[in-house]
């Protein structure tokens, strides 16, 4: 009879697992998932290298111990040897040279790697980078030589220059020429608001000041009451019914004394035509077109046929422009 030794069994110990808790600082601290709090208070170590971290308070108060350390990757895997959760608070810029450590560890086929996990702790909301470039905006406002020193009259005339590359760019059919210039467009908005703000007018007067908030929130309100057949019990079952509404709600708001009051006179000529003629439709006014001599009088009757026709006469004649242009370039020999 042969005597064996008898074989050992070897169970591998658990490597346990690291969770790189990411958030967003678009979000109010403290606001974080339910499955980012279950892996905070669950965790044998939490860790956070930045001691300023806007969500540290908020875990504090709930009864979350973090360690203010920046470890190493192979430290890091060996805090999780046993099968411990070590969790990861990385600052707002990231934490490559950790990340870039554990990828290289993971690839050496050397080292029994925990389980990696990156748990978002908040997300972005549709909108939320305009809360940066509100930020932005606050900072080039105080800092930057020329921006600091623009007046609402200094940036009007980008705000005509920049609206009508964005015109130019949706009759292209450019969609990334599009999405640039909406941008130049917004940054208008935000500039003008940021200045309004400091409640200084042009001459240095001091005006009521107002935010970029105050735009927004008035622009809620506007959206809403004008739409009380989506926010409302109004019904509108055609573009014709919501326009209606939206001219009469208009009209009450504004009280009104003529259908001319707000279409700015300083528009292109055919746009501001086709804008009277259309008030004058919609507001039911008895009146005719002037009569007299001249090419005005003759545009002031074909701007006022389109409208009635449904026809945007500046946009038809830009077309038409640009069909021109196309012309010229070909008589020439010009590519585009």
């Amino acid at each position: 009879m042969t005597d064996h030794a008898p074989s050992e069994s070897t169970t591998a110990e658990p490597t346990g697992r690291i969770v790189l808790l990411t958030t967003s600082h678009r979000v109010a601290p403290g606001v974080l998932s339910w499955p980012a709090w279950q892996a905070l208070h669950a965790a044998d170590r939490v860790v956070c290298a930045d001691p300023g971290h806007p969500q540290l308070p908020y875990l504090r108060e709930a009864g979350v111990e973090v360690v203010h350390e920046s470890p190493e990757a192979h430290a890091l895997v060996e805090a999780c040897a046993g099968g411990r959760t070590v969790v990861v608070l990385p600052g707002g810029e990231g934490d490559q040279r950790l990340t870039d450590g554990l990828a290289r560890l993971a690839g050496s086929g050397r080292v029994a790697m925990p389980d990696l996990e990156l748990l978002p702790g908040s997300y972005d909301l549709p909108g939320a980078r305009l809360l940066d470039l509100v930020q932005v905006m606050d900072r080039v406002r105080r800092e930057c030589p020329w921006t600091s020193r623009q007046t609402h009259r200094g940036l009007a005339k980008y705000a005509i220059e920049e609206a009508y590359e964005l015109v130019e760019a949706i009759e292209d059919g450019d969609r990334e020429e599009l999405r640039e210039e909406l941008g130049d467009v917004l940054l208008q908005v935000v500039f003008h608001a940021r200045i309004a703000e400091e409640g200084t007018g042009d001459a240095g007067d001091r005006d009521e000041a107002f935010s970029i908030d105050d735009v927004a929130g008035a622009l809620v309100e506007k959206l809403i009451h004008r739409h009380p057949h989506v926010f409302g019990d109004a019904q509108a079952e055609t573009p014709e019914d919501v326009s209606a509404h939206w001219q009469r709600t208009k009209a009450a708001e504004k009280r009104r004394e003529s259908v001319t009051d707000g279409i700015p006179v300083g528009q292109p000529g055919l746009a501001l035509a086709a804008k009277l003629a259309g008030r004058v439709r919609a507001g039911g006014v008895a009146v005719e077109l002037p009569r007299g001599e001249g090419i005005g009088y003759e545009l002031l009757a074909l701007a006022a046929r389109a409208e009635a026709e449904g026809i945007d006469p500046e946009t038809a004649l830009r077309a038409a422009a640009r069909a021109y242009r196309d012309a010229i370039r070909a008589a020439e020999g010009v590519g585009e």
